[in-house]
């Protein structure tokens, strides 16, 4: 029996994400008919587990212009430009929408387990790029099926992988058996039965990044509350200029305003940092207690609870019969990563870039979104869906479409380079009223009045 022609096959786009099903809006637009295969139950499935965090980049950086257009003709309201939305926010307000217009181009409950090419695992060369791919789908009742694609974009996320406790990349002694009192989430204090949790205890946050500084944020707010509550910031390396993030410098204010947060936390004793610890052991103390055990052996004092915000790392195992060219450290494209590698790059120096940096020895394979980045923090949602609007076009054979770059992205002090805090007087020009002089990206307003509590800057999270 052949095969039919796999220009006539659908594109497999893997999660249902913002982009994910901005994948599908581009392929649309192309004449090109997607098939978006999402394990959860409904659209934005992950983004709805961190419902209750605010992105830093307000709705006009977050809605894609070709999923406006499938939008539009069904009376769609588009939120207010400078607004920030929630997580919640925007699942409700734009991906369901936008997956419901998809229509039956969206399958619920659609585990991918694997992907090849047709009749060919990775040693085999002969044919091997005229075949079309193969996806291997487990449903939700755990039925198995397998079909036949043109081309696959990845677009499942990092969420589900997130980084351990353990200094070293790996989970670290003890943590396993700790799990009861490890979390690998923001928790959301604002849910009685987690603020009840952490209420009157000692919490490790672990972690350096947007995330911890929401952490230490909202338990700086709960210690406001209830005397007992303090926060240890367990940090890998030592506090430096750039540890507090970009500030007043941050082009994109909101996420500036989380650093300075997380600053008053540490300077008005809700916090107290340990630097340079990287955690080897957890041990249990008699009372349940964790005891975090460094590699130098160092010990902390024994805490409640551990809130792991160690970054996250992509999920590869599914695509193990595909020839993927990864760079080694990140774990990203071998030909993006030297543009992201936090070891030499800012997030606010990272190129806007498209299917040329994005392309595999595997043709028509690509990683988009957070899982492009690899091990890499700090992803914008409009990067994302500049790669996917040059990898619809190049599916389309619109090559000079697909090499041209249509996203101008801001310089941000927030991941890398000196920040705010370098210079004794730009710490003391801050407030706790402050305003940021920095403009925004692509709308953001002019301003942001810094929070005055921690609870204010809490909401001002999120990673696009």
């Amino acid at each position: 029996m052949n095969a039919p022609a796999t220009t006539e096959l659908p594109v497999a786009v893997v999660g249902a994400g913002p982009v994910g099903l901005a994948a599908a809006a581009h392929l649309i637009e192309r004449g090109i008919e997607p098939l978006v295969l999402e394990a959860g139950p409904v659209a934005g499935t992950t983004v709805r587990e961190w419902a209750h965090v605010r992105l830093f980049s307000p709705w006009a950086e977050v809605v894609d212009p070709a999923a406006e257009k499938l939008l539009a003709p069904t009376g769609w309201v588009r939120p207010d430009d400078a607004a920030y939305p929630s997580g919640g926010d925007w699942a409700e307000r734009y991906l369901q929408p936008l997956a419901d217009v998809l229509g039956d181009r969206v399958r619920y409950g659609t585990t991918v387990t694997g992907v090849a090419r047709a009749g060919h695992d990775r040693v085999v060369d002969s044919g091997r790029e005229g075949q079309p791919f193969t996806v291997h789908l487990r449903t939700a009742d755990g039925a198995e099926e397998r079909i036949t694609v043109r081309a696959v974009v990845d677009a499942s996320g990092t969420w589900a992988t997130p980084g351990p406790l353990g200094g070293d990349g790996l989970p670290a002694l003890g943590e396993k058996a700790a799990a009861d009192r490890i979390a690998y989430r923001m928790p959301d204090l604002k849910d009685p039965a987690v603020r009840a949790r952490y209420a009157g205890r000692r919490t490790a946050v672990v972690g350096s990044g947007a995330s911890a500084f929401t952490a230490l944020a909202g338990l700086a707010d709960l210690a406001k509350e209830d005397a007992g509550t303090h926060a240890v910031w367990v940090l890998r390396r030592g506090i430096s200029g750039s540890t507090f993030g970009g500030g007043e410098a941050d082009q994109l204010p909101a996420r500036g305003a989380l650093g300075l947060a997380a600053k008053a936390a540490v300077d008005g004793g809700y916090a107290s940092a340990v630097t340079g610890f990287r955690t080897a052991a957890v041990e249990r103390e008699g009372d349940g207690r964790l005891v975090l055990v460094a590699e130098d052996g160092r010990r902390t004092e024994p805490v409640d609870e551990v809130v792991v915000l160690t970054g996250f790392r992509p999920d590869l195992s599914f695509l193990s019969e595909l020839r993927l060219g990864l760079d080694e450290r990140l774990q990203a494209p071998a030909d993006l990563a030297p543009l992201i590698d936090p070891n030499v790059h800012s997030c606010g120096t990272v190129e806007p870039h498209g299917v040329g940096k994005l392309s595999h020895p595997e043709q028509d394979v690509y990683l988009v979104g957070m899982k492009s980045y690899g091990r890499a923090p700090t992803f914008l949602a409009m990067t994302g869906y500049e790669q996917t609007r040059s990898i619809a076009a190049v599916l389309a054979g619109d090559r000079a479409a697909a090499e041209r770059v249509e996203l101008t992205l801001p310089e941000t002090g927030v991941c890398g380079g000196a920040g705010l805090f370098d210079e004794p007087e730009a710490v003391a020009a801050v407030g706790p009223t402050g305003n940021s002089r920095a403009a925004g990206c692509c709308g953001a307003p002019a301003t942001l009045r810094i929070a005055a509590s921690a609870s204010e800057a809490a909401t001002a999270s999120g990673g696009c």
